[in-house]
Formats: C-alpha cells, sequence, structure tokens
C-alpha cells in the first residue's frame, strides 16, 4: 500500500468531507450485533470516531502514523500503526469492516485474505469513497482543469479505480445492492482551496516541479467562484456492501 497522505496528515483531518448520518444508519442497520468494528486505512479516525458510538470496541488500523496523530482518541477505539494487509486482530474478531476512501491502494488479494479471517460468520464487509466534487458550472470546469489538464500525470494509476466509481475493483462477496447516497457540505472559497491541497497529485507534482500547481489557478479560481461567501458542495458516495 502507498503512502501518499503522511505528509498532509494536517490538513487531511480538517478539510477533507465526512460522511452522512444516512450512510450510517444503512450501514448498522445490515450488522447483526455491535460488539467489535474494524476501520482499516483509518487516516484520522473520521469513519472510528462515528463506529465507536455503535460499537462496543473499534479496531482502527493504518500505515501512517503522522494520520494517527491526528485521529480523534476516545476509550473504546483502539489505534494500530499497521498495513491493511497484515493485522494483528484475531480471526473472527469483527461483526463489521469498513474501509474508507483507500481501496484502491490496497493489494486485493491480500487484503480480502484478512477481511475473510477477521470477519464472523455473517459480519458485514463496507467499501466507500467518493468521488469529484460538484460546485457550480464554472468552478467545476476549473477544478477539471486542475485535476485533468495540470494534474493528469500525476495522478497514481490506482485512481482509476475511483473514477470508475469502484464498480471494477474486485469483490469476492455475496453484494447487497446499496441505495445511493451523498455527501452535502458547504464551503466558502479558503476551504475549497484547503481541500484542493490534500490531493496526492498536487503533492507528487510539488514534489517534481518544487512549485504548488494552485499557483497557477488560484485567479481563476477566485474568479470563477465569484462574491459568494459560500457555495453548495456534493460529493458522490461510492459504496459496495458485501458478506
Amino acid at each position: 500500500m502507498k503512502d501518499n497522505f503522511s505528509t498532509q496528515s494536517e490538513g487531511y483531518s480538517i478539510y477533507r468531507p465526512t460522511y452522512p448520518k444516512e450512510l450510517y444508519d444503512y450501514l448498522f442497520s445490515l450488522v447483526e450485533n455491535k460488539q467489535r468494528a474494524w476501520d482499516c486505512a483509518t487516516g484520522n479516525g473520521q469513519v472510528a470516531r462515528v463506529l465507536a458510538g455503535e460499537f462496543d470496541a473499534v479496531y482502527a488500523s493504518d500505515m501512517s502514523e503522522n494520520q494517527l496523530k491526528n485521529a480523534l482518541k476516545l476509550p473504546n477505539i483502539t489505534y494500530k500503526i499497521e498495513p491493511a494487509e497484515t493485522t494483528s486482530a484475531a480471526d473472527a474478531s469483527f461483526d463489521l469492516i469498513t474501509v474508507a476512501q483507500a481501496i484502491h491502494w490496497f493489494n486485493f488479494e491480500q487484503f480480502y485474505t484478512e477481511v475473510k479471517r477477521t470477519l464472523k460468520p455473517n459480519g458485514l464487509f463496507a467499501v466507500i469513497g467518493y468521488g469529484l466534487m460538484q460546485i457550480d458550472k464554472k468552478v467545476d470546469q476549473s477544478i477539471y482543469k486542475l485535476y485533468e489538464d495540470i494534474l493528469g500525470k500525476y495522478w497514481d494509476p490506482e485512481r482509476r479505480y475511483i473514477e470508475e466509481g469502484y464498480k471494477t475493483i474486485p469483490f469476492p462477496f455475496e453484494e447487497i445492492i446499496a441505495p445511493h447516497f451523498q455527501i452535502k457540505t458547504k464551503w466558502d472559497f479558503n476551504q475549497m482551496v484547503g481541500y484542493l491541497n490534500t490531493w496526492s497529485s498536487l503533492q507528487h507534482y510539488k514534489k517534481a516541479n518544487d512549485r504548488n500547481p494552485l499557483e497557477y489557478m488560484l485567479t481563476e479560481l477566485k474568479m470563477a467562484w465569484g462574491d459568494d461567501a459560500e457555495k453548495d458542495v456534493i460529493f458522490p458516495i461510492l459504496l459496495r456492501v458485501g458478506r
């Protein structure tokens, strides 16, 4: 698994969008018991902290020590610095396993072996993610220019799995057809720029060119944004659920 997010872990915890209550309510409705959950590649613990309000104990792992430093500490969350493909959890430990906005970085075969080993009989496995946000026509055009024209070659090849809505990842489970969900939020201009700065491709560009590509785009983005104090922002949620 690649570690593309340690360097911007603080920005990640501030600017990355959060999943809606409706998504969690749906997943919890499918779980038979709520003793233990595993949030794999937990990052800043965004999902783990919600699971902690529902489950007796949450096991949250990530390969990035910097990400875990920014994670919310709760008494029933155990954080572990571990790769997704190798966990110290015992066999048949979890009622629910989640992985959010990260599975495209994994070795699928090795990770799924761990999921099947650690999931309880009839336990639930959920792959969660989100695609490129939508704001309005002018802003979307400018963001796509950054995304494709400037940063296109700096995206890791695994990004295609998100562009394909996670529909093309292998999924060797008994799949449950899930409803569609969206992340809906409001941002000011600085929040949008903060989020763009968390993109892994932007970090690759900075490393290769010793410049932040947003320097070229800031004026255009500001003009596209206009005078609005805040704008509505929508992310399409990607979801695969199975047993």
